[in-house]
């Protein structure tokens, strides 16, 4: 399978904060930020992998900065490592302001998808060969996330975990 670049998945969701999506302080639901979050890593794992792809796990979110009613929100998704069938997605969350038009970066989060066939058995997914100097570094950093979610889970032990050992090792 010929390797993919993290900007082949790259998904950019653009909308409004409309009044339905609000809470009492006016500012966007989480519940809806994470659906938007959800919807731009869905496409962006597809792109990867063209498979059937399912959400695994919701494995970071940092809600830094309320986004509020009126708001222009850009969700950018990218594949950020992809494994045997599972692919870990980089998501960053920006606001515009009103009047500048300026970008603020708000939120990101990270979600895990697995590609699957039409009977949702997982599937080999091509790897990815990150370029620039974010995607190299969000790489490598995946890799480290999936081996302490593995201890965490009881599914590694931790003497196998060589990317975290590497941490802490002088």
């Amino acid at each position: 399978m010929e390797a993919k670049s993290p900007n082949e998945s790259r998904t950019t969701l653009t909308d409004l904060v409309l009044p339905s999506e609000t809470n009492p302080l006016n500012n966007l639901f989480g519940g809806e930020l994470l659906a938007r979050m959800d919807r731009a890593a869905s496409i962006a794992a597809r792109r990867h992998s063209r498979r059937i792809v399912v959400t695994a796990s919701v494995n970071h979110v940092a809600f830094n900065k309320a986004i509020p009613l009126g708001s222009v929100v850009t969700v950018e998704a990218a594949v950020s490592r992809a494994f045997k069938s599972s692919m870990e997605i980089f998501i960053d969350v920006w606001v515009e302001d009103r009047e500048s038009g300026r970008r603020t970066k708000a939120n990101e989060a990270i979600y895990t998808f697995v590609a699957v066939d039409e009977t949702g058995t997982p599937i080999q997914i091509p790897p990815l060969e990150p370029e620039t100097d974010l995607e190299k570094e969000r790489y490598e950093a995946a890799l480290r996330r999936k081996q302490l979610s593995l201890v965490l889970a009881g599914k590694m032990k931790p003497k196998d975990a060589t990317e975290l050992k590497a941490l802490f090792e002088e």
